[in-house]
């Protein structure tokens, strides 16, 4: 099936033939590359390939392709190593001549404990470790122009974010020639990858390779008006300890050779059949309109491949690669593969390519599970047989991200809500409609115990859980919050507004407070600035009751004066619950407006408690344990009645958490 199902004109259908049968020409590997063995075709083993498989590149141009990599690289299973080449053709979009450019060296993460990286994670990613003995690194053998002029001499590492001297994430290179606006320059590089024992996203486990951030990148060149830059430049960082990343988009066509045994996979689709030479199977992978490419290997995968279509997803392959362990799982996967393409394709915008890859690692590997690149995705690792929803949670939040990382491709450094607090929001999303799954926001609301603005660079919160707390969580409370104010229609208009218009251009948070003025039609200033760009959150207390007795005309009646008072951010239309000793209940909304309010009610029976926010429709209110008050509490407690309960339940809540 062709890459993307576009029906045209049928004057067009030769000239698209034509076009596509030179390109792929064109990127046919040359063969040069010694170490990577004879080209002799024998019948291919292991994977089943289907005549779908095998595609062309499509002519239809999605992106500014700013760069152009071709890659053969080789997996030397017995040492876990990767022997790589690569020609990469860098496109000057800017107006100015630039005379410096930047790679990152994302395997020398890993190199060594005093790596950024290793540092501000303590060797910890999420509940993974690691490894003993189980650093890697890139070592860069060869680096020359076209005609063969070495550059090593002129590699300097630069460390932007921390000046950490240990740190060799990102290489700076002097040019011997400036690139003039519009103009580019190639490349060749010749690398060795030490993969690293997985504890964090890249690496190995056994005989399971997971080859993320893998190669050397060319960092993101952003021009004037790109997210808000006054002037065009490089945007640069090292691997951080909770950062991921951000690229251009570009082309990928890459040669991967490995074991004869092993089966791949990687973004993407492929070239042409599988084949065998030399004992190694060699596969080949084009992408185009993506900004990373990762592949994952394994003999012990099963491997699952079935069509896909729906309205806004005219053709995809999906193809599973699961581990032994979950092979009866098959059908599991791929709903809810299926689930998420259609809703998020609906919601969101047309997934524009023919392939979606879904990886699951074995539990040695577990920590190269759950994540992203594009047209691929890993599960978590497969420890039982009889997994929950987590299954499926973690399918749809890893697919969710093809839209917000993948089409949108936000700053993951600088702005990371705008990717995971967004892709979280969805996740829920679907998870509540497909699967009935409704999250608990009360329980969600109290994992934020320490707030911090959500466009922080992700390197600036204070641990990990500082940054997933605020990042994934308050940011999905967040943008539940503007929902609630505007309900789920208008919701959904913000939300397919802002991925249509920034799909392929880096949007920033600004451009989505945009979006939200845009159609709502009216200003965000005073919520953005309290709950996005500051790290505020609301919180509204019973503060007082006053009750007394009052006779009048013989008759008996009961007065109450109530003290509302706001300690957190602004929140409008706050509702309160009166109940009375008799049942019956009395229900006022607060606009917000000021710190405090009073209520003064009359009733014929004395008042029994006091509560605002009784349904916990405040989604980003994280202290419910004063929002009760009961009016009359025996001595010598003059305090809030059932605290016990209240804070059993919110330590027990705080538990549930990570």
């Amino acid at each position: 099936m062709t890459r993307r199902n576009v029906y045209r004109p049928l004057l067009f259908i030769i000239a698209l033939l034509a076009a596509s049968f030179i390109l792929l020409v064109w990127l046919r590997p040359s063969g040069t590359v010694p170490s990577l063995g004879p080209e002799v075709q024998k019948k291919a083993a292991q994977e089943p390939v289907t005549p779908q498989s095998v595609e062309k590149p499509s002519a239809e141009v999605l992106s500014e392709r700013i760069a152009e990599y071709h890659i053969d690289v080789k997996l030397d299973e017995s040492n876990h190593t990767l022997f790589g080449e690569q020609t990469v053709t860098w496109n000057n979009p800017g107006q100015k001549t630039v005379n410096e450019i930047f790679f990152n060296l994302y395997p020398n993460a890993f190199q060594s404990p005093d790596s950024t990286f290793m540092k501000e994670s303590g060797g910890v990613l999420r509940e993974d470790r690691m490894p003993k003995d189980g650093y890697g690194g890139m070592t860069l053998q060869e680096l020359t122009t076209v005609d063969g002029h070495s550059l090593m001499n002129r590699i300097e590492y630069v460390q932007p974010d921390d000046g950490n001297a240990k740190d060799q994430t990102v290489m700076k290179i002097r040019l011997p020639q400036p690139v003039k606006s519009q103009e580019n320059i190639t490349l060749k590089l010749k690398f060795e990858v030490k993969l690293p024992k997985i504890f964090a996203r890249m690496g190995y486990a056994d005989d399971f390779v997971m080859a993320g951030q893998w190669y050397p990148k060319i960092a993101a060149y952003e021009k004037a008006g790109v997210r808000g830059r006054a002037a065009e430049g490089w945007n640069v960082h090292q691997y951080h300890g909770s950062s991921e990343f951000y690229s251009n988009y570009g082309i990928f066509n890459v040669r991967i050779q490995v074991p004869e045994s092993y089966i791949v996979a990687a973004t993407g689709f492929p070239t042409k059949t599988p084949y065998i030479a030399g004992g190694y199977k060699n596969y080949q992978f084009y992408a185009d309109d993506v900004h990373d490419f990762a592949w994952s290997a394994s003999p012990n995968f099963v491997y699952y491949e079935e069509p896909f279509s729906a309205p806004n997803v005219p053709g995809v392959r999906i193809k599973l690669y699961l581990d032994p362990k979950h092979k009866l799982l098959k059908e599991r996967y791929m709903y809810a593969a299926k689930t998420a393409l259609a809703k998020f394709s609906h919601w969101y915008g047309k997934y524009p390519y023919s392939t979606l890859s879904i990886v699951v690692p074995p539990k040695s590997g577990n920590g190269a599970g759950g994540m992203e690149y594009p047209t691929l995705v890993t599960a978590f690792g497969a420890e039982n047989d009889s997994p929950g929803y987590d299954l499926e949670r973690t399918v749809v939040h890893e697919i969710g991200h093809q839209y917000f990382y993948g089409l949108i491709a936000s700053n993951e450094f600088e702005e990371a809500w705008l990717d995971e607090g967004f892709t979280s929001y969805a996740e829920d999303k679907l998870m509540e409609s497909e699967f009935g799954v409704v999250p608990n926001l009360a329980i969600t609301s109290s994992y934020i115990t320490d707030p911090a603005p959500l466009k922080l660079a992700a390197w600036r919160y204070k641990h990990q859980n500082h940054y997933s707390d605020n990042v994934y969580y308050r940011a999905k409370l967040v943008l539940l919050a503007i929902e609630k104010q505007v309900g789920e229609r208008t919701m959904q208009r913000i939300m397919k507004t802002y991925t249509q218009k920034y799909r392929f251009r880096h949007p920033t948070t600004a451009d989505f407070q945009r979006i939200v003025e845009q159609v709502t039609d009216r200003k965000w200033t005073d919520f953005f600035n309290q709950y996005v760009y500051g790290g505020q959150m609301a919180d509204f207390a019973v503060e007082s009751i006053d009750a007394r007795t009052i006779e009048k005309d013989g008759a008996i009646r009961y007065e109450a004066t109530v003290h509302i008072r706001k300690l957190g951010a602004d929140y409008p239309n706050v509702p309160i619950v009166f109940r009375f000793t008799d049942g019956s209940t009395t229900r006022k909304v607060w606009d917000g407006d000021g710190d405090r309010m009073q209520y003064r009610l009359t009733h014929t029976a004395p008042l029994d408690w006091v509560m605002v926010d009784p349904l916990y429709t405040i989604v980003v209110e994280n202290k419910h344990i004063n929002n009760y008050m009961k009016a009359q509490i025996e001595e010598p407690a003059r305090t809030r009645a059932n605290l016990t309960v209240i804070k059993f339940i919110e330590a027990f809540t705080n538990i549930l958490g990570w």
